[in-house]
């Protein structure tokens, strides 16, 4: 009788694969690499999808399809995260291989203070513990990142800063910090742009700058598009984000 062995490799596709099954009907936080602070509700979860983007990183042609993050919340102030993104890279004189999957994470999120994001007063306070999962056809090691997150809304503005440590895949340690700003939070569509320095011993920093707008369809649904710059090592890169964001209830825990 044969028996399959399962690769850690393997786990992340099958892992993938049911997220990307599961029935359609707002964390990174739709479209930026930073999130806020703020989680699911208990028995809720967010899907974060990403069906298209487009990356042009120097020469390179890159197609992002899908990109995907899962938010449940399984306990009061508590949320867990499982994200991902496929890229297609493009073009006929492409080294193998193809397709790979990247920023694959599983984390832990926690409010640690209710503020004005959850209609409170004062700014609001979060932790997220993420462990770095093997990617598929890229970096086979796992790391771990901690990051603090602070939000803030007004009537015209809403900002969230992250900062965040990290010990990479590759075993190195790794910094981060960026902050979003996001206009009226009572508007239907609301502009929103991100800025953030990244840097990994032994790389180049990336200095990346995002603007983009998210349109509130409904409560429980909404959808963003956006345009990043970023330049690392004299390369320059641009992506274009196009993508929704859709809560539902699950009913557990």
């Amino acid at each position: 009788m044969r028996t399959t062995s399962w690769t850690p490799r393997a786990l992340i596709l099958c892992s993938f694969s049911l997220v990307a099954a599961w029935p359609l009907t707002a964390s990174a936080y739709r479209p930026f690499n930073s999130t806020d602070a703020a989680v699911a509700a208990k028995g809720e979860m967010e899907i974060e999808l990403g069906p298209l983007g487009y990356v042009v990183q120097g020469a390179d042609r890159t197609l992002v399809a899908p990109s995907l993050i899962l938010n449940w919340g399984f306990a009061d102030r508590w949320e867990a995260v499982l994200e991902g993104r496929h890229f297609v890279e493009l073009g006929r004189d492409v080294p193998e291989p193809r397709l790979r999957v990247e920023d694959t994470a599983f984390s832990l999120k926690r409010v640690l203070r209710e503020g004005s994001l959850q209609e409170k007063a004062g700014p609001s306070v979060a932790t997220e513990i993420s462990a770095l999962l093997p990617t598929v056809n890229g970096d086979p090691g796992v790391g771990a990142e901690g990051a603090l997150i602070v939000s803030q809304r007004w009537q015209d503005l809403t900002f969230h800063v992250n900062g965040a440590a990290a010990w990479t895949r590759a075993h190195t340690p790794g910094v981060f910090g960026g902050v979003i700003l996001e206009a009226h939070d009572a508007w239907a569509i609301r502009p929103v742009a991100e800025v953030f320095v990244e840097r990994e011993r032994d790389l180049p920093t990336t200095v990346s700058g995002l603007v983009g707008a998210i349109w509130r369809a409904s409560d429980r649904l909404s959808f963003d598009a956006a345009v990043r710059r970023a330049r690392a090592g004299g390369v320059d890169t641009t992506e274009l984000r196009v993508g929704l964001t859709w809560g539902f209830s699950v009913g557990f825990p």
